[in-house]
C-alpha cells in the first residue's frame, strides 16, 4: 500500500477528530497532530483506535508512541500491515 493510499484512508479518520479545519486540507506526511491539527491525546488515542479497524492492524504501545505525526504514523501501519503479509 502507498503513503498516497494510507493518506486517503487516514483523513477522514483524522477529520473525525481535528477542530482545525484548515489545518486538514493542507494535510501531508508532515503533520503533526498535537501541534499541527490540534488533536488532544485522548482523541490521538481514538484515531490509533480507528486505525486498527480501518487497516485490520493491531497497534502495541511502543508503536502508538511513535504516532504523533503522519510520516510516523504511515511507518507503523506499514510495518503492522507487512507483519500480516508474513
Amino acid at each position: 500500500m502507498s503513503n498516497e493510499e494510507i493518506i486517503h484512508k487516514l483523513k477522514p479518520i483524522i477529520t473525525t477528530y481535528a477542530p482545525a479545519s484548515a489545518a486538514l486540507e493542507n494535510l501531508s506526511e508532515e503533520s503533526d497532530f498535537i501541534k499541527d491539527l490540534n488533536i488532544n491525546s485522548a482523541n490521538l488515542v481514538d484515531i490509533i483506535l480507528d486505525v486498527e479497524e480501518v487497516f485490520g492492524i493491531n497497534i502495541d504501545n511502543a508503536s502508538m508512541e511513535k504516532m504523533l505525526t503522519v510520516k510516523a504514523s504511515i511507518e507503523v501501519i506499514k510495518e503492522k500491515l507487512s507483519e500480516i503479509d508474513r
